[in-house]
């Protein structure tokens, strides 16, 4: 049973990483294009994907967890660091993105999240001010974040240094 756990947990992976593709895309698509139409569609691309987000991400940490249980790895460094990574990648991603995804969708007229609180539409920004909102988003940050952090945490899955 526990090679099916990883089994499962590295499925779990490759979905997470899935359903990131298409936000990866988005993060660097929007600091080109201008036109409000398809900057909507490119948005609504990105949070189709947030569902299979969650749960890659719910089915990643419970096989995870199971498979460290019946591996005996909670006892060892690296599955603890892998896990604070994990930690740090989505609060380091949540806080680099959200704000600046969230305030795109505002100044486009579509339904957007401040704190924890979601809004419907507003009136549009006006185009000036849109245009430099886009200009200060960081997908490289983003994909640095989510790539590096991901490589690292296979690095230790894989080697087990410690």
């Amino acid at each position: 049973m526990y090679r099916w756990f990883v089994f499962l947990h590295i499925a779990a992976i490759l979905g997470f990483m899935l359903s990131h593709g298409s936000s990866a895309a988005v993060a660097f698509a929007l600091r080109r294009e201008r036109r409000p139409e398809r900057l909507r569609a490119l948005l609504h691309l990105s949070s189709s994907m947030l569902s299979v987000f969650y749960l890659a991400l719910l089915v990643l940490l419970v096989a995870g967890t199971v498979a460290g249980f019946m591996g005996h790895w909670w006892a060892h460094g690296w599955l603890w660091l892998s896990l604070g990574l994990l930690v740090a990648m989505v609060v380091g991603m949540w806080i680099v993105g959200s704000q600046y995804y969230h305030g795109v969708r505002k100044a486009l007229g579509m339904s957007y999240m401040e704190g924890m609180k979601f809004y419907g539409g507003v009136e549009p920004a006006p185009p000036e001010a849109l245009d430099a909102l886009l200009a200060r988003g960081q997908p490289v940050l983003l994909a640095a974040i989510g790539y590096g952090g991901a490589l690292v945490v296979a690095g230790l899955m894989w080697f087990k240094p410690f």
